[in-house]
């Protein structure tokens, strides 16, 4: 071969090996790429599949560290059986394709059973996660059958949604009105000012508003009657049933133990909303 023809495919190769490397990079800069945001899966590492907004059980604190009373549940659950905890925030519409893969070890965030049954591998459910209605602590509105002719607002696509336009609509049906809104800092700000007179949202998501990102927290008060109730549980991959016991073996002790309870308490989450093993 001429030796400069040999020397120019030489320079168009390491050109070609330098571009390559710099796109790779540049992808993964983008978040293109996984290798920053994926852990290898191991028997000892346990990778919890989660929505990272959908306080509180799994989101961003301010800090910029993963956080949550599900992903809390989980590092502890770590700490007992040695394992390698890893929050691994998902696209929620990926989840499936993320289990199957064994890109994560279960989907532990808020996650409905009701509906689910036979999609997934399930713990026991931990959590009644009850549909309820928020109102001004100084409002006339004590029971569901007071907002007859109120103006009532909830999130978009939120469960408290569907149970308005499902099996409880004859509630609906009464109000004076039912808006959606983006988010439920929009709905609280209403709330506070009465341009609407209840707010129908998740418990868990309401006792975490109401305690964290309100600062007249005493001006609200949750009805005791609900809308309707859906139960969490924890999604393994079918045929995993040797991790989802061990999982579920030492949840069942952190409830028996207090420890539950505690981290309940720490996201302002009531006891009620717990459900003890058997």
């Amino acid at each position: 071969m001429n030796k400069k023809i040999g020397f120019i495919l030489v320079l168009l190769l390491v050109s070609v090996m330098m571009v390559g490397s710099v796109s790779a990079g540049f992808f993964d800069f983008l978040g293109g790429g996984s290798s920053g945001n994926q852990t290898a899966n191991d028997e000892n590492t346990f990778i919890v599949g989660f929505d990272a907004e959908f306080p509180p059980y799994g989101f961003k604190d301010a800090s910029g560290n993963y956080t949550g009373f599900d992903l809390d549940l989980a590092k502890e659950v770590c700490k007992r059986n040695n394992w390698t905890f890893k929050a691994q925030p998902i696209d929620w519409d990926a989840k499936d394709a993320e289990l199957n893969s064994g890109s994560i070890d279960c989907i532990w965030n808020g996650f409905t059973i009701d509906g689910r049954e036979n999609d997934y591998l399930w713990s026991n459910p931990y959590f009644d996660n009850k549909q309820i209605f928020v109102v001004k602590s100084n409002s006339s509105i004590n029971k569901i059958s007071d907002l007859s002719g109120k103006t009532v607002e909830t999130q978009k696509d939120s469960s408290a949604l569907a149970a308005l336009n499902g099996d409880n609509k004859t509630i609906k049906d009464k109000f004076a009105t039912l808006t959606e809104v983006a988010d439920y800092n929009t709905a609280f700000m209403d709330l506070e000012s009465g341009a609407c007179d209840a707010v129908a949202m998740d418990i868990g998501v309401a006792e975490y508003d109401i305690k964290n990102k309100n600062a007249s927290a005493d001006d609200f008060k949750i009805l005791n009657e609900s809308i309707t109730t859906e139960k969490y549980g924890i999604g393994f991959k079918k045929g995993n049933d040797a991790l989802k016991d061990k999982v579920q073996t030492t949840l069942d002790e952190m409830f028996k133990d207090g420890t539950v309870a505690k981290i309940a308490q720490k996201y302002g989450i009531s006891q009620d909303a717990l459900i003890q093993p058997k």
